[in-house]
């Protein structure tokens, strides 16, 4: 599929964009790849008006192109290539590439925030700038390489542009092989255009990330170590609980995982660890992509039981506080339907649910788990308590909603 690679905060927004505009026009799926760094800076973003549909929204039926059955795949495999053949020609002639001529002794190949280090670390350097990645403009790229006398690659993390580029016959010079590993930044350029392979100098100790004093998930975490607890984890904040001085995580895969991986340990240790598994995770990543889990956990249920943990904090907290189906409020704020997962799990046919606040009664938060883990049943626990971060904002929305149910529409005689 086509890649676009943008480079800072603005071209993050325009390059997507011209994805939407480049998936519209090929009818593919295009990747917008962005590393930590693009991730984690904040620039003034200029925005564009939005574009018109070019065409009216309607159904268009295309069983050939949308039904990948055997017959219809193996036309569609060769349309696939056809399109990228087109798309190759039109990034030649694009402008998602572009050449900054400085020195003829030296020409950089770049793409993302790899770019601008590449900028601050050889000023003087002629430059070729990729926004689209793949199709590689190959004839572009073999260009820019015949105007100097050295050109580089300079890229984080796999030489992707270097294989790519030798694969078309093209003439790079890659970085390395120790600058493969960790980001990039102006002072290891410098030292991957001077050829400098001894050891790099320590980093400097920075603090790491930890829970929040209150946060309520650090009373879980205290109880998951205090009972030596084998704890098969998920993504949130509350991963931290990996760090010190919890260490109370013993796996962590990938959104919605943990049930699915606690149970396989169920299954499969001797009984007495196999009682000692608990899963958790958060409310999002609970109905993101654990509720398929706690299916299995009641159709394929081990001889041992087990638990699972559910940290209800009453927001996506780990990337901004944003709203998610068991908060009962669109992104927007707005009333909508919600997911209620102890009433899921009892529709499911789990008989041992519970609710409680662990931060209100942390011995008893202790007892509750320590005996759902000797009982050998299925069991769903939902430590329920508003992350600090948002409590404010979440009781702000609550007395919102009150106040519409009580208020009358003066003209229907309705009530919001």
């Amino acid at each position: 599929m086509p890649m676009l690679e943008p480079s800072d905060s603005q071209e993050a927004y325009d390059l997507t964009v011209r994805a939407i505009e480049i998936s519209e026009r090929w009818r593919l799926p295009v990747l917008l790849r962005v590393t930590t760094r693009i991730c984690h800076s904040k620039t003034i973003v200029v925005r564009r008006s939005p574009a018109k549909p070019s065409r009216p929204v309607k159904f268009e039926r295309d069983m050939r192109g949308r039904v990948m059955i055997p017959s219809n795949a193996r036309p569609a495999h060769r349309r696939l290539r056809q399109k990228l053949s087109e798309i190759d020609a039109w990034n030649e002639a694009s402008d998602l590439h572009s050449v900054r001529n400085g020195s003829s002794k030296l020409g950089i190949v770049t793409s993302g925030v790899a770019y601008v280090h590449a900028r601050e670390a050889a000023p003087e350097a002629s430059f070729l700038k990729l926004e689209m990645t793949y199709p590689l403009p190959m004839e572009a790229i073999r260009r820019f390489a015949s105007s100097v006398e050295r050109c580089v690659a300079i890229e984080e993390g796999d030489p992707y542009l270097v294989e790519a580029i030798r694969a078309g016959g093209g003439r790079i010079e890659g970085k390395p092989e120790m600058y493969r590993f960790g980001e990039l930044n102006v002072d290891r350029v410098r030292r991957i255009l001077a050829g400098d392979t001894s050891a790099e100098p320590a980093p400097p100790r920075g603090k790491p990330p930890a829970l929040c004093n209150a946060c309520p998930h650090r009373v879980a975490f205290t109880v998951h170590k205090n009972l030596n607890c084998i704890v098969a984890g998920d993504i949130g904040c509350y991963t931290l609980g990996v760090l010190p001085p919890f260490e109370a995580m013993d796996t962590c895969v990938c959104m919605g995982a943990s049930i699915g991986v606690g149970l396989g340990l169920r299954h499969v240790l001797p009984p007495d660890e196999a009682r000692r598994v608990v899963s958790v995770i958060g409310d999002s990543t609970f109905v993101h992509g654990g509720i398929t889990g706690l299916v299995e956990m009641v159709y394929n249920p081990p001889t041992t039981g087990h638990v699972v943990l559910i940290l209800d904090n009453g927001t996506t907290a780990m990337t901004g506080l944003q709203e998610h189906p068991g908060t009962g409020r669109t992104l927007d704020r707005r009333r909508t339907g919600r997911v209620v997962p102890e009433d899921l799990a009892r529709a499911l046919g789990i008989a041992s649910v519970y609710v409680t606040d662990p931060t209100a009664d942390p011995a008893g938060f202790e007892k509750l788990l320590s005996a759902c883990l000797v009982r050998e049943e299925l069991a769903v626990v939902i430590a329920r308590r508003p992350c600090l971060l948002a409590a404010g904002k979440i009781k702000q929305y609550e007395k919102e909603f009150a106040d519409q149910a009580n208020s009358c529409d003066c003209e229907s005689g309705t009530h919001f």
